[in-house]
């Protein structure tokens, strides 16, 4: 009897590990698909990472701004050419679930440029909304 416990005990705890894995891997292969884009200099591709939603919120060293259009603009605004695009590259420094349906995740990023680098933190809330992981905050300096 004591057997049997067990054993279900560990089916059921690798059943929630695996389950947390599988969404950590779709999250992170969000992240990866946006720094593809952006290392393109694909900004409209970039963005498919982000919830496209007037409640987006994105913290930058420009204050809030609310929005998936206005946070597009901003970052064409602000990287106009593949100059001040450069390289990106992106570690995660932590991972938490909050919920079921969304993570709290702080990296750090670097920009290589010819126009000279650039580099900070990010915070971003990620949740899963219609069965796709999106940014619904983004705070990054």
């Amino acid at each position: 009897m004591k057997f049997l416990l067990a054993l279900l005990f560990i089916i059921v705890t690798a059943a929630g590990s695996h389950a947390q894995t599988t969404n950590e891997n779709a999250i992170l292969d969000v992240l990866k698909k946006q720094t593809a884009a952006w290392n393109r200099g694909d900004l409209d591709a970039f963005m498919i990472g982000y919830w496209q939603n007037d409640s987006l919120l994105f913290i930058g060293k420009s204050g809030i701004t609310y929005g998936y259009q206005k946070t597009l603009e901003n970052y064409k605004r602000g990287y106009a050419d593949t100059a001040h695009m450069g390289t990106f590259t992106s570690t995660i420094l932590h991972m938490k679930k909050m919920a079921a349906d969304s993570y709290f995740i702080i990296g750090k990023w670097h920009l290589k440029r010819s126009v000279g680098d650039a580099s900070g933190h990010y915070s971003l809330v990620m949740r899963k909304i219609k069965g796709q992981w999106v940014i619904v905050a983004d705070h990054s300096s």
